[in-house]
């Protein structure tokens, strides 16, 4: 009897930037300069600390979580 095993999908990994030696995926580092993008922006427009960092913590999740999907999605 013949048996034939179906192939298993390989996962890529993430593309990563070298930071002191540790291998970070990029899409981490994309979320974390976005979210200082909008700290710095938002604490110049508003001059509160309270929104910015609290705007900036959203975006730095919704990009993190987004990227990631995006990156798995094209696996």
């Amino acid at each position: 009897m013949t048996t034939m095993d179906s192939p298993t999908p390989t996962r890529r990994r993430p593309a990563s930037v070298d930071v002191a030696g540790t291998a970070w995926p990029l899409y981490k580092l994309e979320a974390l300069v976005a979210a200082v993008l909008v700290l710095l922006a938002l604490f110049a427009i508003t001059a509160d600390a309270q929104t910015a960092v609290l705007t900036a913590a959203a975006t730095a999740t919704v990009v993190w979580w987004a990227r990631l999907l995006h990156y798995r999605r094209d696996t």
